[in-house]
């Protein structure tokens, strides 16, 4: 059987190689009024039956072009597309293998007075400043989302977590008709959407309303994607819903419902599931909201996704979420684009951890085990609005404000010990907390801009504030034990108890936080449209509040009534700043740059009610600097340069003398005498693609000089207490760099193959503190990485990925060892769509670390798999998903630093199967008007 298979595959692979045949398609492109050559030209060959593309290209700046491939037509239609010119067609006969066309006229249009309302066919087009696809003209797999269309176009990746760049720069904001979509979440957008809505899909750099209106170049460190709906296609009512069951109670449910109306559009989603999916994740070929472009997490176990707060955090979470988005346009003249949306989200989690540390001082080391356990539950809300308002061509007016609140509620107990390196008892722990938060905030931007005269001037104003509480209710029940030698006993070599601190603690604690934030710009033309001089003059103010208000539990009431002074507190804090500066833009075809200096005066203060005698009030005063350049050889390869100076004042809770004995075996005390650091950095780029022969190339160079970095420095006892202080240092830096190449080679009209190959490295030295004495560390890394995908059309896809990571770190101290670490990872992902309707996926993970302790794990596997099948015309998908096929997940880990090594296992999410069930649903087609008035990029 095994043999029949390979000779029908090669059997295939012959009949597709016999049947396509080699072809060559050449020319030069001139303007017809005065032979001038046409550089990025989008030159593209259809076949007569369909109009579906075989290939394209784009001409060089010579006006030449190539058009090469392989393909069983024997003649097709040639297209030449290039803005402000009549779109150029020729009949050619493929079977003559080589054709040279010569020189190619293009004609003016002369209907063409505004580039943008032109139709074109062209699967690429390159305007001034956007770079434009047809959705038409690329080929995906069947329901393929906005995320499947977006890794089919050249020089855009999109990697696993979401992420998209275009030609190695972020894509940060994602557009639907120039306007956000629900809440302008860019995972939303690509995972939710399907391809056959879009029409166009527009690149452009990243710009503020107010930056979009005025027309200012920006620095295009960051890519905007708009996606445009087509006419006959905005309209209706389109959506899924899905559910899912698995084995170990494990669930997972999403749907999203979508009413489009011209301007008018209505979004509504809802999710929830218990297998640690932040609720936006359904259906295994992840067409439901998936993945995430950022994550970090706070110490109660809050997490936050692309800057949404979800709650939940490590171990198992179950999360629940619903939304709503809404965006319109109001007014007699469509001057008023309104836009909000809701969403809530709610999670519950519980994760138990136990670690084993070794501590590493300059003369010993000492070890440390500890266990703990943690529930979470916590519920958010979020109401964000927006108005944009233009009151006439030269005078915008935008108003966002934005409401929070949340809530959660955490179980905490945990367990510590410490012993000496001849491995006696030095110390032990346990605590038991339950704490109960709420978070509230309103936050308000207005930002207006006046343009004037026909130059480029303009005049910009804002105003930001932000109001927030937070308040807590903690209780604590903790003992703390130090053991030391025996003094009455000489003879006796254990350590016995010698002070004990037990804690039965209540703690009520508010913090409010009112800050008002606004600045002024003022741009003077010197040069009409390409020379600036910008003022600018920024004021802000923080003023917080914190009153935390600690009370032992009486041994006479029994109650919490004896108010604890040091661990209460009562601060008033201050930070004022006040900012003028002036910069020069400078911008002419090819290049851009800038360059601004600014002056600041900063204040900060805090008043001690509880301890007057530790107030204090620092003033800080520091130029900076920030400066841009981007040079662009054509249309499609640039080079730029940023240097900063930024100038950091250290935190108030960094000055402050006040000793913060929260943590018994470790006393903070802040140092009033600090100094501001200064940072530096500096930071150089290049990029390339080339459309005709599908290449791609970036490569950076990176570094960052810290002087009177602020750090923490540390002094521990005999009993391993702990006493932490901060100071300056000098001598920090950080130095990176490294390049990405891509290349595809289509094989034929159905078969591809793209390589990818990088190299990144880092450089950083730091100087830090252990048990008193200063040190160096220096920490070296090169990483490699390879990246192969083989594309069968509409059979199977396998891009296997393999990266290794060579890391060495050395120190200028004696108590530390020289370490040298390496680590492989492999990763293979396949995809099958044979037979018809089926679709097999496997995502395997092999990661090899060689340098952990004996008896640790050394390697691991990680296989998730997924078959689905579509029906009744594709609207409905049965998902069969198997999480963790070999059982090996683990969350045991190993992690070195300079001053520790640690070994750690926590909860995890074991192996499951799960049977889900999606439905798609689409009603859009009714032709209605769109309103063509360009897009902001906020």
């Amino acid at each position: 059987m095994n043999r029949l298979l390979v000779v029908l595959a090669l059997l295939c692979i012959s009949m597709s190689f016999s049947q396509s045949k080699h072809f060559e398609i050449s020319g030069t492109l001139l303007a017809e009024e005065d032979r001038t050559p046409l550089e990025s030209a989008t030159v593209y060959l259809q076949k007569e039956k369909d109009s579906s593309l075989i290939t394209y290209t784009i001409s060089d700046k010579n006006g030449e072009f190539m058009l090469e491939n392989k393909t069983s037509e024997k003649s097709a239609n040639m297209f030449v597309s290039y803005v402000g010119y009549n779109t150029y067609f020729k009949k050619v006969n493929l079977e003559k293998g080589k054709i040279n066309l010569k020189e190619i006229l293009m004609q003016v249009n002369s209907n063409a007075l505004d580039e943008v309302v032109i139709k074109s066919a062209a699967p690429v087009t390159i305007k001034k400043d956007t770079l434009e696809f047809n959705v038409k003209s690329f080929k995906t797999k069947k329901d393929a989302t906005v995320e499947d269309l977006l890794k089919q176009l050249p020089g855009v990746e999109v990697d696993d977590e979401g992420q998209i760049t275009v030609n190695g720069k972020p894509v940060n904001k994602i557009l639907v008709n120039g306007k956000p979509f629900f809440g302008d979440d860019p995972t939303i957008t690509t995972k939710n959407l399907t391809k056959e809505i879009i029409d166009k899909i527009q690149v452009v750099d990243t710009k503020s309303k107010s930056e979009s209106f005025t027309g200012e170049t920006t620095d295009g460190e960051n890519k905007t994607i708009n996606l445009t709906i087509s006419e006959d296609k905005n309209k209706g009512v389109f959506g899924r819903v899905a559910a899912g069951v698995g084995t170990d109670e494990r669930y997972e449910a999403a749907g999203m419902l979508n009413y489009f109306n011209n301007d008018r559009r209505l979004s509504v989603l809802a999710g929830g599931n218990n297998i640690n999916s932040p609720g936006f994740s359904f259906g295994e070929i992840r067409k439901m909201f998936g993945g995430a472009r950022s994550m970090s997490m706070s110490s109660n176990g809050t997490f936050t996704i692309d800057g949404r707060t979800f709650g939940g955090g490590q171990g198992i979470t179950e999360s629940r979420s619903i939304g709503a988005n809404y965006a319109d346009v109001l007014g007699k003249k469509d001057n008023v684009d309104i836009s909000a949306d809701y969403f809530h989200s709610g999670s519950s989690s519980e994760n138990e951890t136990a670690s084993q540390r070794e501590n590493i001082l300059p003369d010993s080391r000492y070890f440390t085990n500890s266990n703990s356990v943690s529930n979470s539950d916590s519920n958010s809300h979020s109401v964000n609005m927006g108005f944009d308002v233009e009151i006439d061509s030269t005078f915008l007016i935008n108003v966002d404000p934005s409401f929070r609140f949340s809530d959660g509620k955490t179980t905490y107990n945990s367990r510590e010990n410490s012993r000496n390196q001849d491995g006696q008892l030095t110390n032990d722990s346990y605590t038991n907390s339950y704490v109960e938060n709420q978070a509230r905030s309103f936050s308000n931007r207005l930002n207006v801009t006046k343009r004037f005269g026909d130059k480029g001037g303009y005049i910009r104003m804002n105003i930001n504030n932000e109001i927030s509480t937070r308040t807590s209710d903690d209780y604590l029940n903790s003992e703390t034990n130090i053991y030391g030698e025996d003094v009455t006993d000489p003879n006796n070599p254990d350590f016995v108890l010698i002070d004990q601190e037990a804690r039965d603690q209540y703690t009520d604690s508010e913090n409010e936080v009112n800050t008002i934030s606004s600045g002024i710009t003022y741009r003077l033309p010197i040069v009409a449209k390409s020379l600036f001089l910008n003022f600018q003059y920024n004021y802000s103010r923080s003023k917080t509040n914190d009153v935390k208000t600690t009370l032992d539990r009486s041994g006479t009431s029994n109650e919490f009534t004896d108010f604890n002074q040091d661990l209460s507190t009562d601060f008033e804090y201050l930070d004022e700043e006040s900012t003028p500066g002036i910069s020069i833009n400078y911008n002419k075809d090819k290049f851009y740059s800038r360059i601004g200096v600014s002056y600041l005066f900063r204040t900060m203060e805090n008043t001690d009610f509880l301890r007057p005698q530790l107030s204090i009030k620092r003033k800080f005063e520091n130029m900076q600097i920030n400066s841009y350049l981007n040079y662009r050889f054509g249309k499609n390869s640039s080079v730029y340069f940023n240097y900063r100076l930024r100038n950091e004042a250290p935190q108030l809770s960094q000055l402050q003398a006040f000793q913060d004995v929260s943590n018994p075996l470790n006393t903070v005390t802040g140092n009033p005498n600090l100094d501001p650091s200064n940072n530096h950095r500096l930071y150089f780029g290049f990029n390339s693609y080339n459309f005709q022969d599908r290449t791609g190339f970036y490569s950076y160079f990176g570094a960052q000089i810290t002087d009177n970095q602020v750090v923490s420095k540390t002094t521990i006892n005999d009993d391993l207490v702990r006493e932490t202080t901060y100071t300056n240092v000098n001598g920090n830096y950080n130095v990176y760099g490294g390049f990405d190449y891509d290349k595809r080679i289509k094989l034929d009209s159905i078969r591809t193959v793209k390589l990818g190959v990088g190299v990144y490295g880092n450089f950083n030295r730091s100087i830090n503190y252990n048990n008193d004495v200063q040190y160096a560390g220096k920490v070296r890394s090169i990483s490699p990485e390879l990246d192969v995908t083989f594309e069968w059309k509409d059979i199977f896809e396998i891009r296997p990925r393999y990266s290794v990571n060579f890391t060495k770190n050395t120190y200028d101290i004696e108590a530390f060892d020289d370490r040298e670490f390496l680590s492989h990872e492999l990763r293979l992902r396949t995809a099958f769509f044979l037979p018809k309707n089926f679709e097999w996926r496997n995502d395997i993970n092999y990661v090899y670390n060689p340098n952990v302790a004996a008896g640790f794990q050394r390697s691991a596997w990680f296989w998730n798999a997924t078959l689905a099948y579509s029906f009744l015309k594709d609207k409905m998908t049965a998902t069969l998903k198997v999480y963790d096929l070999l059982d090996q997940n683990t969350n045991a880990r190993r992690t070195a630093t300079q001053n520790y090594i640690q070994d750690s296992q926590s909860t995890v999410l074991k192996q499951y199967f799960m049977l889900s069930l999606s439905w798609k649903f689409n009603s859009l087609g009714k032709k209605g008007e769109v309103n063509d008035r360009g897009f902001w990029r906020d």
